[in-house]
């Protein structure tokens, strides 16, 4: 993976480096605010082998009962997962044996409602993912989920198709799993839940869906050996420096941009990430998305011309798994003839390139972040890069990166409207 600052006026960096530096120090150390959800920093290498072995045997007994596994799980307990998930599978012809379909991330009633209908003549299992085990959304598609699980195997079958991610000690879904021996993995106390795929958080899931965890682990592990170094060359840290670099010069809002849909959910759990680690004390840099060329025949327009307080990230793919080459047409009625013998990853290329020029042009700047392919190790290595790159970023904007306070004033409003004793 190669980071490229070609098209951002890198003219001020170098009186950034000693605050990036010093901010990465402050992670690495764990003497900044919120050190004490840091384990996903040497998590890669320092992981429970043995629960890690009990992962794998559970995705191999729900692989010989289950055609679907409902994960239920919100932010940090669904995100990562769809992501890699999605990125990793194909577009219409997936070959795995499990498929995995979420629950418990938002509160519809017609979504559960046609689940539960869709579940019906489906061998499944459940997988709920919730520290407490009391967070709103997953609780209320637990509930659902269960009685329906229970209804069509009886209570007993039911258990050994549960499997509860939580809390190690306490909770209301460790008592729960603890209650019905329902069999459970660890929420990890010392990581957040943003930063949690490298946990039995995302590994389970993805492993019975038919993901190598192993080379997920793999790919952390190179992301580890490569952006832990102290250096300003670090591409994590270069990345932090120059996100702050442009947020001091008026653009605050940065546009994670790829030109391949199967990365729409790696937009999405990035921006949790960083939004949930900077968003707060009335500063953070706004992170949002878009699809390409989808979104250029839509939002296009105001990044090419609108107000000028943003910059972009692109994400750029090398090597395609598969690809098609246009034809030449005798008649030539719809124009394309100049695109003959022209493969659509090359026409891709020149509209991302073109459109980085004319972003370029409309005082945009553009990073650019080059991965060589799709993959579960590729993947793993693109979000510990984020990670690192959001704590230090997080330090050098002055905020704690790990904490997210503002996301309890929501749930306190709506449980006072709700009538939830207490509220």
């Amino acid at each position: 993976m190669k980071l490229d600052f070609t098209n951002v006026n890198l003219d001020k960096i170098d009186s950034y480096e000693n605050k990036a530096l010093d901010a990465f120090d402050t992670l690495m150390n764990k003497s900044g605010e919120g050190n004490d959800f840091l384990g996903w920093i040497e998590r890669p290498v320092d992981y429970d082998k043995e629960e890690f072995d009990r992962i794998k045997k559970a995705a191999k007994k729900i692989n010989e009962n289950s055609d679907v596994l409902v994960s239920i799980g919100i932010g940090g307990s669904y995100l990562g997962i769809k992501a890699v998930d999605v990125a990793c599978d194909s577009y219409f012809n997936s070959k795995r044996k499990v498929k995995l379909i979420y629950a418990g991330n938002q509160i519809s009633g017609q979504y559960l409602s046609e689940l539960l209908d869709y579940l019906k003549d489906k061998d499944y299992s459940l997988n709920v993912i919730s520290k407490s085990g009391t967070t709103t959304e997953p609780a209320i598609a637990f509930r659902f989920l269960k009685e329906a699980l229970e209804e069509k195997y009886g209570k007993e079958e039911a258990k050994e198709r549960i499997f509860a991610t939580t809390d190690r000690q306490k909770g209301a879904l460790k008592d729960l799993a603890d209650a019905e021996s329902y069999e459970t993995f660890v929420v990890p106390d010392d990581i957040g839940g943003r930063f949690s795929v490298i946990s039995a958080v995302g590994l389970l899931p993805l492993a019975a869906a038919g993901l190598d965890i192993d080379k997920f682990m793999e790919g952390f592990k190179e992301g580890m050996d490569e952006y832990t170094q102290k250096s300003f060359d670090n591409p994590a840290i270069k990345y932090a420096a120059v996100r702050n670099m442009l947020a001091e010069d008026g653009k605050d809002i940065e546009v994670l941009v790829n030109y391949e849909a199967k990365l729409k959910y790696i937009a999405e759990w990035w921006k949790q990430l960083y939004a949930e680690s900077e968003g707060k004390d009335g500063k953070g840099i706004f992170p949002v998305s878009v699809n390409n060329t989808t979104d250029l025949h839509s939002v296009g327009q105001m990044i090419q011309e609108g107000k000028r307080n943003l910059f972009e990230t692109v994400i750029e793919i090398d090597n395609q798994e598969s690809d098609l080459t246009i034809k030449e047409d005798k008649d030539n009625l719809d124009g394309l003839n100049y695109l003959a013998g022209k493969t659509m990853s090359f026409v891709n290329k020149q509209a991302m390139e073109g459109t980085t020029i004319a972003h370029v042009k409309g005082n945009v700047p553009n990073i650019r972040i080059i991965m060589d392919k799709v993959d579960e190790k590729e993947i793993a290595k693109l979000f510990y890069f984020f990670e690192i790159g959001v704590g230090v970023s997080g330090y050098m904007l002055g905020v704690n990166p790990f904490n997210q306070p503002g996301v309890e004033e929501y749930k306190a409003q709506m449980f006072k409207l709700l009538g939830k004793p207490g509220y």
